[in-house]
């Protein structure tokens, strides 16, 4: 049986690691991986290549030259404060780049799977369902919103999952709430963690599972995945110090208006997972079972 060929941007990030790695157990599925930097020298599963998805002519003829039947978006400007005065860029690779995937998705016949976010919630009241009424309050939020809009606009074959608040292990990734948290408490610093912004934290391995099983089932249109438990980020904290037995002390309780954040954050995020453990087959992690993973994963 031929392979479906897969096009994943953003394979250098802590989900595309996790994509590559869940996929390359699989058979029959041949990943082509990607993302700005250059190729380098470490070994890689599948084929890697550059490609700046901002480019619409290099998407283009990316997509031309390899035909992928399915294109994974794992690529995004994720820096919620930045992406508030970094505007023209963070839109660039949040908006203009799915814009760009849409085309390629014309050219190739390709389905669409894209990554988007709870913030495109107000989080005033949580509990949203697949068919809630967005109303996102940063501008992370209204790119991420934006994305979806165009995709669903498009007519292409696609499916959006929207997570929140990822956390994980891979190589040179960027620092996500957990890393950095063991770095500081290992290292005896002191730190102030929100007490009044809830959501469901999501181990990233669990999100790399549903996306598998929305390319095994085939699934179209709307996914909430994240984890199953709903807690604030202090909370969240004295757990992970609980669990990689790090000194709790160290951990002070602050309100989200001591932080003067330039975007402004979803405080009450929840997701109904019905739909994703249903349709997919998946039971996300709770808080302890996620963290309990990521300990085994880093050794510890």
């Amino acid at each position: 049986m031929e392979q479906k060929k897969i096009l994943l941007t953003g394979a250098n990030g802590l989900l595309g690691q996790k994509i590559t790695e869940v996929f390359a157990r699989e058979t029959e599925y041949e990943l082509v991986v990607t993302d700005l930097q250059p190729k380098g020298e470490e070994p890689r599963k599948f084929k890697y290549y550059s490609l700046d998805i901002t480019n619409k002519e290099a998407v283009k003829d990316f997509t031309k030259k390899y035909r992928p039947d399915l294109i994974i978006n794992a690529a995004a400007f994720t820096n919620v404060d930045a992406c508030e005065t970094e505007r023209e860029l963070s839109w660039k690779v949040n908006v203009d780049a799915v814009k760009h995937l849409i085309i390629a998705s014309r050219i190739s016949s390709a389905k669409i799977i894209h990554v988007s976010s709870d913030y495109i919630f107000d989080g005033k009241l949580g509990n949203y369902d697949e068919n809630s009424t967005p109303n996102p309050k940063s501008f992370y939020g209204r790119e991420k919103l934006a994305s979806e809009n165009a995709l669903i606009a498009s007519g292409v074959e696609h499916t959006i999952i929207r997570p929140m608040i990822i956390y994980g292990n891979g190589t040179n990734v960027k620092p996500n709430f957990a890393l950095w948290l063991i770095d500081q408490l290992s290292n005896e610093k002191p730190v102030t963690i929100v007490d009044d912004q809830f959501g469901m934290p999501t181990i990233v391995d669990d999100l790399g599972l549903a996306i598998l099983r929305i390319v095994d089932r085939n699934k179209k249109g709307i996914y909430n995945v994240c984890g199953s438990e709903y807690l604030n980020r202090y909370d969240f904290a004295l757990k992970l110090a609980d669990i990689f037995e790090l000194d709790k002390k160290l951990i002070i309780p602050i309100k989200t208006g001591e932080l003067n954040q330039p975007a402004e954050r979803p405080m009450h995020s929840s997701f109904i997972l019905l739909k994703a453990e249903t349709e997919l087959g998946i039971k996300p992690m709770n808080v302890t079972e996620g963290l309990y993973t990521l300990k085994n994963q880093l050794g510890w």
